[in-house]
């Protein structure tokens, strides 16, 4: 399975609000980059990923789990997409940019090379340290 990375502005949709959908979870919009439409459509049910607050402060803060696979987005027309995520684990230590930026071993991670890309790939390596950065 592979992992990847979601960003969001707190003020627009929050790790908090997340968790506060609950299991149902919630569908991820906003993202009309085809890159990142890309990676929304490799997504498969059950693979983790984590949430990382942009704009405000800079952190992967938890990890949420796909639930639905990507679908047609009506609101935005084609060639949109939405993916269905659920909150799964807040991270005990938020782990910053700052932070990530600093471990060597992070220095191809897309958040370090393609920081402005909404959705990212993040390999099992990345994903193991920025784990243990974070608390798990």
């Amino acid at each position: 399975m592979a992992h990847w990375l979601i960003k969001s502005e707190p003020s627009k949709w929050s790790w908090d609000q997340q968790v506060a959908a609950g299991p149902k979870g919630t569908h991820w919009d906003g993202v009309k980059n085809h890159t990142a439409k890309l990676n929304l459509m490799a997504m498969k049910q059950g693979e983790q990923v984590f949430f990382y607050h942009s704009n405000e402060g800079l952190e992967v803060v938890g990890i949420v789990e796909v639930i639905k696979e990507a679908y047609a987005w009506d609101e935005a027309g084609p060639p949109w997409v939405l993916v269905d995520f659920k909150a799964v684990k807040t991270l005990p230590k938020p782990v910053s940019l700052a932070q990530v930026k600093a471990e060597p071993k992070l220095a191809k991670m897309s958040l370090v090379t393609s920081f402005r890309l909404s959705v990212q790939p993040v390999t099992d390596e990345e994903w193991d340290i920025v784990c243990k950065m974070g608390g798990l």
